[in-house]
């Protein structure tokens, strides 16, 4: 159940990052209103909230919760941006994830 929770919040943290950056984004980009940044904020400050509700050491949460990061921006990628992920990058990600896993949950004897 550890686990189940641990990625799930890793999951609600990193779409909370990347809407944070998006926004600011599109703003910047797209030439959408100068008002998405006052989401991206929040969404960034949720961010940061959420990335310290882990219960261990933070190095090893921010090294962990990049590998979900790049999950959930090829997840991203192909549900807000409409670009279907290459085999290659499936692959990355599920790379990505096995390091996380193994980061976060390899037996320890601290």
């Amino acid at each position: 159940m550890h686990e189940i929770k641990t990625l799930l919040l890793f999951l609600v943290t990193a779409v909370a990052e990347i809407a944070g950056c998006y926004l600011p984004y599109l703003w910047l980009k797209e030439g959408r209103s100068v008002w998405l940044l006052i989401p991206a904020a929040f969404s960034l400050a949720l961010f940061a909230w959420l990335l310290a509700l882990h219960p261990t050491a933070a190095g090893r949460v921010y090294a962990a919760y990049g590998g979900v990061y790049v999950f959930v921006a090829i997840l991203w990628l192909w549900g807000v941006d409409g670009i279907k992920p290459t085999a290659w990058d499936l692959a990355g990600s599920l790379v990505a994830l096995t390091g996380m896993a193994i980061i976060m949950f390899a037996p320890r004897n601290t």
